[in-house]
């Protein structure tokens, strides 16, 4: 054999190597980017659960005639905002992330002074429908908790194989870009002052 063709040979093995390992870091890496999407998912429709159990609170909570409008006012308008935040898979953008986050604090803040409100209206608070749906927020709440948890174990799984050296070369070029994270609040990390006095 002449070396020329040995060396084409060489030079197509590495070709088809490369060609091999460019195949399958987009394969796994579609693969994981699909895990993200169907924990975004799941993250939506817990926070969907709890805008649609916020709309029967406060058709509840309007029955009071004499309730709070203003509190009332507030739940309904951060209900809207929140809602009208719709990310796909290829916007989870740290950003827009923080974006979605917010909105959906300034609903948690609202459903949080609309139950501490209620406390003032004893007939309010005897309701079955209430109660009950008191115990569904704490459980929305808690099941929204465990969706953020784990999607940030899938975003970072996906953000670490893309960022990974050699796969950082090809990420860009399939268009794969990091994946935000949800964060906490900011404050959370100080510890309640609870006093009896």
């Amino acid at each position: 054999m002449n070396r020329s063709l040995i060396t084409l040979i060489v030079l197509g093995g590495i070709v088809a190597l490369i060609a091999m390992w460019a195949i399958g870091f987009q394969r796994s890496t579609t693969g994981l980017n699909e895990g993200v999407g169907e924990q975004w998912s799941n993250v939506e429709n817990a926070y969907q659960l709890r805008s649609d159990k916020t709309k029967n609170l406060v058709e509840i909570v309007k029955g009071a005639a004499d309730f709070e409008k203003s509190t009332l006012t507030a739940v309904i308008e951060a209900r809207a905002k929140a809602t009208s935040i719709q990310l796909k898979v290829d916007d989870l953008t740290p950003e827009k992330i923080a974006e979605f986050e917010k909105a959906q604090a300034q609903l948690s803040g609202s459903l949080s002074r609309l139950l501490v409100a209620v406390e003032q209206y004893p007939n309010l608070k005897a309701t079955d429908a209430f109660r009950d749906l008191q115990a569904q927020y704490e459980g929305m709440e808690n099941r929204i908790g465990v969706e953020r948890r784990k999607f940030n174990e899938v975003a970072r799984a996906f953000n670490t194989k893309i960022k990974q050296m050699p796969n950082n070369l090809l990420a860009g070029f399939f268009g794969f870009s990091e994946k935000g994270y949800f964060k906490a609040q900011e404050g959370t990390e100080n510890a309640p002052d609870i006093s009896f006095k």
